[in-house]
């Protein structure tokens, strides 16, 4: 079994999920791909790996043109490689045939993120794919259980508009504390 956090806001949370369970804790690299100018609006999600998802019926819908959708990527995939470099290093990604692995963020909004991590460790063979998020939209979790073989979310409000409505304090996780949880795991060499 793995537990993978989705940088940077669920390696925290991913932590704890591993130690409850003890099990290896490592993280999946995730961007979103934000709507050119309203960038906390997800056109799509990129994952290490290669997983790759785009909301084709959004792209439509606000007439955004291919070129400026493969901008979004190309600028993505920088800051993608940038952080992967930063937690990962030389360490090779685990294996993960056969194994169950849980995918844990700290919360969704349209889950395109996740959505993009489960497309990428299903190409590496895992036996189940758990989402663990601590709060999400009902829709969102629908959506989910379609690609996850489990979805696990305590806290499922009818009135959810962000994750961060849900945390009494709800900083940006730095660089640094993803470096310190995966040190903490002893996942950082």
């Amino acid at each position: 079994m793995w537990v993978f956090g989705l940088p940077r806001g669920g390696v925290p949370v991913a932590l704890e999920v591993a130690k409850a369970l003890q099990a290896p804790l490592d993280v999946l690299v995730v961007r979103k791909l934000g709507v050119p100018g309203h960038e906390e609006l997800a056109l799509g999600a990129i994952a290490a790996g290669g997983g790759e998802v785009l909301n084709e019926g959004l792209i439509r819908q606000l007439g955004i043109s291919p070129a400026a959708v493969q901008a979004v990527r190309a600028r993505e995939r920088e800051e993608l490689a940038r952080r992967e470099q930063a937690y990962r290093g030389a360490r090779p990604f685990p294996e993960l045939k056969g194994q169950t692995v849980i995918l844990v963020d700290d919360g969704l909004a349209t889950g395109a993120t996740m959505k993009a991590a489960i497309a990428a460790v299903r190409a590496l063979g895992p036996s189940r794919v758990v989402v663990a998020v601590p709060v999400a939209p009902q829709n969102t979790l629908q959506e989910l259980a379609h690609l996850a073989d489990a979805v696990v979310c305590p806290l499922v409000p009818a009135g959810f508009e962000a994750v961060g409505q849900w945390y009494l304090e709800f900083p940006q996780t730095s660089d640094a504390e993803v470096l310190q949880a995966l040190a903490e795991s002893g996942r950082r060499e």
